[in-house]
């Protein structure tokens, strides 16, 4: 994820919002204070896990819960068209009629792909159901 801000002077100016897990792996330093991996040879600290390292993960009980709500709400009138729309094979239109719903078109392919997971699902389901 690289972020670019325009200056007026200098042109393009990287900011420093790379993660870590986006960037190649570094090789090891030489020892030597010139040249491409240049530095002085350290080992490497072994940190423990910490608390925040968890955010974003959903847990067990989460999950569950979600999916009961699910199973007992069913889908919203625009989840709804959307698989309609996935059904006929009119992506690029879900996709559209997603992003008018959530704002941002992100969040837009994310419902897109659940909503086809889901149609997926349904097909494996009612195939096997068929077949008896």
């Amino acid at each position: 994820m690289l972020s670019l801000s325009f200056t007026a002077r200098s042109g393009v100016r990287v900011s420093p919002s790379i993660s870590a897990r986006d960037m190649a792996p570094k090789p090891p330093s030489t020892g030597l204070f010139v040249g491409l991996n240049k530095g002085h040879v350290v080992t490497k600290k072994e940190l423990p896990s910490r608390p925040s390292d968890r955010k974003g993960k959903t847990s067990k009980r989460v999950h569950f819960v979600r999916n009961l709500i699910r199973e007992v709400a069913g889908f919203a009138p625009y989840e709804k068209r959307i698989t309609e729309l996935l059904k006929v094979g009119k992506d690029k239109r879900a996709l559209k009629v997603a992003k008018r719903k959530l704002g941002t078109h992100k969040r837009a392919k994310k419902k897109r792909e659940e909503m086809s997971n889901v149609l997926r699902k349904m097909r494996a389901g009612g195939a096997g159901d068929k077949k008896k």
